[in-house]
């Protein structure tokens, strides 16, 4: 995967919390923030989903992960089903290009 370098302006608490965060995971302050980033996009996700704003297909291309995850990360995340006809359908598709 291709990667991008981004420069960002934080105020100093939040900079502050990132290092230290960085500190304890023993990690430097880029792979934090990039792990919160990737939370980030699960949880907004999920937001949406649960706000009905996006089906099962479209929280997945948020989250950026493939539909069976983000069927997991809803059940670890205690989210109930809302699924459409569109998912269903969608997700049948994908079951024949499989089998």
């Amino acid at each position: 995967m291709a990667t991008k370098i981004l420069s960002i302006r934080i105020n100093d608490d939040d900079f502050k919390f990132l290092s230290s965060l960085a500190k304890e995971e023993k990690e430097d302050v880029s792979k934090t923030v990039r792990e919160l980033v990737d939370l980030g996009r699960v949880l907004l996700a999920i937001d949406k989903y649960k706000k009905s704003e996006a089906s099962l297909e479209k929280a997945s291309k948020i989250a950026g992960v493939s539909i069976s995850k983000m069927i997991d990360l809803f059940k670890e995340y205690g989210v109930e089903a809302n699924l459409e006809t569109e998912d269903y359908l969608t997700s049948l598709k994908t079951l024949r290009k499989v089998w």
